[in-house]
């Protein structure tokens, strides 16, 4: 099969009670991330998949290993870190009648790159942290406030005073 993420299922001859089980490295195609995090592009990810014939279809459970790249939301700071995902979906022979889009088993074949990258998709972390307790950017210069927690700026004034101020300063 030329994508990585398609297994032939030839050899559990579509008979109910029959199991396979695959162990494969594939690179990551696109699309395994949100802004701020997911898995680079040609990145393999370590499959681990169990088959199971179920009468009208087969039964596919799977555990997925992988490296993730991204920044962390708060501070900016680089992440690159191995996370871990499992996935499982029903893959029918002939689409049922009333299911809407039903992942099918085309030409004894299962692509498992959409139900992959689904759960992919939901694992991720919405806003990936270096910490669970960074502190982030200084809203005023950047700097990172996990390096200088001490940082401070002057208190600004609003320039709105500034009249009154120079006034004082006379007199």
């Amino acid at each position: 099969m030329a994508n990585p993420l398609v297994f032939s299922i030839h050899d559990l001859g579509g008979r109910s009670g029959q199991n396979l089980e695959i162990r494969r490295q594939a690179p990551a195609p696109e699309g395994f991330g949100l802004e701020l995090i997911g898995i680079p592009v040609g990145s393999a990810i370590d499959l681990d998949v169990k088959f199971e014939g179920a009468g009208d279809g087969v039964w596919v459970t799977g555990d997925a290993q992988f490296q993730l790249v991204g920044s962390c939301s708060r501070c900016l700071i680089e992440l690159d870190y191995d996370d871990e995902t499992s996935f499982e979906e029903f893959f029918y022979f002939s689409a049922p009648e009333g299911e809407e889009e039903p992942a099918l088993v085309t030409e004894e074949a299962i692509d498992i790159t959409e139900v992959l990258r689904d759960q992919v998709l939901v694992d991720l972390p919405f806003q990936p942290l270096c910490k669970p307790d960074c502190l982030g950017l200084c809203p005023t210069c950047g700097v990172n406030l996990n390096e200088n927690p001490d940082h401070h700026h002057d208190a600004e004034t609003d320039p709105r005073w500034d009249m009154l101020k120079s006034w004082q300063e006379s007199h």
